[in-house]
């Protein structure tokens, strides 16, 4: 096959022939998935696992991989949802003067509160505002188009984990680049963060809105398993 297609580029060099990828990993079967966080290292030593993957080969971390304790795995994910054309630094400094914004507005009402049970309540950690955020906007169901009968009826069915956060960030991402291109993404994304986590804004509107069409449409749930 190699041979075939090695010789037609030889015959027609102008012209672009794809090879076939590999579909096989590097690593075997045998290799196992690194552990590099240091809390999960302390968890298989305390349990006694770390003793029977010692000896076992281990796979090479990725290089978003880090064991740092300024390391976050949602605000990493939400980076890379921003980034466009692989310009990873201005996604992650946008980010960081969004999380500036956050804790500025946060600060004017801390300062603002008269009480201290009010002020205890404002947090000012933007990191926890975002995971806040992401976790009220993550819906629970969706839509998914079944034909049946020649008919295709929209089905509610039980959302994946890792799909809902990815809806999570993809609605807020999409709230603030809705929003006047006057301003600025860090300022936009402050607000969407902020109502997201008071559990208000556009995107718990679509969620709750997602969530409707769901109940309106519990009475094709059966077509799930049919």
């Amino acid at each position: 096959m190699f041979r075939n297609i090695f010789a037609r580029a030889i015959l027609c060099p102008n012209r672009s022939f794809n090879l076939p990828s590999a579909t096989m990993s590097q690593y075997g079967p045998q290799f196992v998935q690194p552990v590099f966080k240091k809390e999960n290292i302390a968890a298989l030593e305390e349990s006694g696992e770390i003793a029977q993957i010692a000896h076992v080969p281990v796979k090479a971390a990725r290089n978003n991989d880090s064991c740092s304790v300024f390391h976050n795995d949602l605000v990493s994910q939400f980076i890379n949802y921003v980034m466009k054309k692989g310009e990873k630094r201005l996604a992650r400094q946008l980010v960081e003067k969004g999380f500036e914004n956050i804790k500025r507005l946060q600060l004017e009402r801390y300062h603002l509160a008269e009480t201290d049970e009010e002020k205890e309540k404002i947090e000012l950690n933007p990191r926890v505002l975002l995971a806040r955020a992401v976790e009220n906007s993550r819906p629970l169901l969706q839509l998914t188009p079944i034909k049946r009968g020649g008919v295709r009826y929209q089905v509610p069915v039980p959302i994946t984990e890792k799909r809902s956060y990815f809806l999570a960030m993809k609605w807020l991402l999409e709230a603030c680049r809705e929003k006047e291109r006057t301003v600025h993404f860090p300022e936009k994304m402050a607000w969407e963060v902020l109502d997201a986590a008071a559990n208000q804004g556009k995107v718990i509107k679509r969620k709750q809105e997602l969530h409707r069409q769901c109940e309106a449409n519990r009475a094709f749930a059966h077509y799930r398993w049919s």
